[in-house]
């Protein structure tokens, strides 16, 4: 086995927590750990890793944890600022990005132009600053390792290229969430806790709602668009209940392959972090005789509009991306609030539209500021 040190941005979420399982099972070092604010697990993460550094960005869960902590050698930090000094100073050679939202932004930056390699779980940083990331990768000369499933699929399957790469298309897969089959005027009455049902993925609740209206497979067409370097219209999408293919590619001679597995992140995550080797799994095998049948449909755009709204963004390019991500956010957070219907999230998403600026040479600054002014747009289309 490899010895590789690596930190963890979000280390308590989903992600985070079934990236320390593999690190303890192929005897990793961690670096450093971050959080929002989840003192008692990042307590308990401290004590089972000895990271060097930790951060929560809330100010006062760090001041509550570095008091918990004060027997151990980790040096505990605070806010946005805590947390980019996790990604970027320590002596970690990976940093796996599973912090929520826009806010992973800036410490997946800040982890790439430290020279580390970046093991990407949140979408939105490369949905958001793709162009940024991309180009700070570039010159440091640091690899962008994809783990969500789909785009992991995507990459594995790459390695088969031929030299001249032949890809005619990336076949996206979809679970199709909790409302698959569902109608508008059916889903106008859902409630959150509705769509927090994932049928198959235990996931946080901001990407299990995203699963639910489809939003989270468009933000994965844009990162796909980044990520490989292919126009949206040669990106498909496919509904695949089981969740047993996690996506497929298409070369021009019309050959397909597939990854497949069982649904289970850790898999993601270690070829990430042990790539281009592999390395036994803690996961199961999967047996294609109990699984049986495979089942496929074309997603339904109508319905879920915010698939659309995604390929469009990515359509007019520049900034676009990370206006309607920021708008969805917004609306995602809305939805769990209870304060607009699950039908009505498409259409304030699509404000984002007319208060982006048109701009393909943006900076960070642009970004955010793009995303301070979609996210009052969408109150005032409330």
């Amino acid at each position: 086995m490899i010895k590789k040190t690596i930190s963890i941005l979000g280390s308590t979420g989903s992600i985070g927590v079934q990236s320390l399982d593999v690190a303890k099972q192929a005897g990793f070092s961690v670096a450093a750990l971050t959080a929002n604010s989840d003192v008692k697990t990042m307590e308990a993460q401290i004590r089972a890793f000895r990271p060097q550094k930790a951060a929560l960005a809330d100010e006062a869960a760090a001041k509550d944890l570095r008091a918990r902590v004060a027997d151990t050698s980790t040096v505990v930090l605070s806010g946005k600022e805590g947390v980019e000094a996790c990604a970027a100073e320590t002596d970690a050679d990976t940093v796996i990005d599973a912090i929520v939202g826009l806010a992973g932004l800036r410490p997946a930056l800040a982890a790439v132009n430290a020279g580390k390699d970046l093991a990407l779980a949140n979408k939105e940083a490369l949905v958001a600053g793709g162009s940024l990331v991309l180009k700070a990768v570039e010159e440091h000369g640091v690899r962008l390792l994809p783990v969500d499933s789909e785009h992991s699929a995507i990459f594995q399957c790459l390695q088969a290229s031929p030299p001249n790469r032949a890809l005619k298309k990336l076949i996206l897969t979809a679970s199709g969430g909790p409302f698959f089959g569902k109608t508008r005027k059916e889903l106008k009455n859902v409630t959150a806790a509705d769509a927090l049902r994932h049928p198959t993925w235990e996931m946080g609740a901001k990407i299990t709602i995203d699963s639910a209206s489809m939003f989270n497979k468009g933000l994965e067409l844009i990162e796909a668009h980044f990520l490989f370097g292919m126009p949206a219209e040669k990106i498909d999408v496919v509904v695949h209940r089981e969740s047993i293919i996690h996506s497929l590619i298409e070369f021009d001679d019309n050959s397909v392959l597939a990854q497949l597995g069982v649904s289970d992140m850790r898999i993601p995550i270690q070829y990430a972090l042990t790539f281009p080797e592999r390395y036994p799994s803690p996961v199961r095998e999967l047996d294609l005789a109990q699984v049986a049948t495979l089942h496929f449909y074309r997603p339904d755009e109508e319905t879920f509009d915010c698939l659309g709204i995604c390929r469009e963004a990515i359509g007019k390019g520049g900034l676009y991306p990370a206006a309607v991500n920021s708008a969805n956010e917004e609306v995602n957070l809305l939805f769990r609030q209870g304060k607009i219907r699950f039908t009505e999230m498409g259409t304030l998403i699509r404000t984002a539209f007319a208060v982006c600026e048109d701009k393909n040479d943006y900076t960070l600054q642009d970004v955010f500021a793009t995303d301070a002014a979609v996210r009052r747009a969408v109150h005032a289309a409330m």
